[in-house]
């Protein structure tokens, strides 16, 4: 992903410099010598005196204030709950219901023979193998290319 957005850098760049008047400008700022910029220079900052705080007030005492007696005022007293005479209820008139009807008798369901299943077939369960095959390795050592290697010298040295 981060190839990408290199490549894609790139081709903006080369896109603005394929225009002839970016690459007139840049070759331009390659022609012209390098020049230093001028170092500005700062401004002396004068000394300035140090100020001095004036002292802190002193806090004034106050004198001690004395609050007069709170007035007590005396609860009054509750009034008594009258008492009201028990009301008493007409007796609920008596309603007379019919009596039920009679339910009918159901018939009687016939006997149904019940139902047997023939038995399961036996079979067998496969054999799962205990012994697996090796895994074959990977090579170490690599046969030598003859176009690779150097020539077997003639002399020895």
């Amino acid at each position: 992903m981060a190839s990408c957005n290199w490549f894609i850098i790139t081709f903006f760049v080369a896109c603005a410099f394929s225009s002839i008047d970016m690459s007139l400008a840049a070759r331009h700022l390659l022609d012209t010598p390098a020049v230093p910029p001028p170092v500005p220079t700062l401004p002396v900052v004068p000394s300035l005196p140090k100020p001095t705080l004036p002292p802190m007030p002193s806090i004034p005492t106050l004198p001690k204030a004395t609050l007069p007696p709170l007035p007590t005022t005396p609860l009054p007293t509750l009034p008594t709950i009258p008492t009201l005479p028990k009301a008493a209820l007409p007796p609920l008139p008596s309603t007379q219901f019919p009596p039920l009807p009679q339910m009918p008798t159901l018939p009687t369901m016939p006997t149904i023979p019940k139902a047997t299943l023939p038995p399961l077939p036996s079979i067998p369960f496969p054999t799962i193998p205990t012994n697996f095959p090796s895994i074959p390795t990977i090579p170490t050592t690599f046969p030598s290319i003859p176009f690779l290697s150097p020539p077997p010298s003639t002399t020895s040295p």
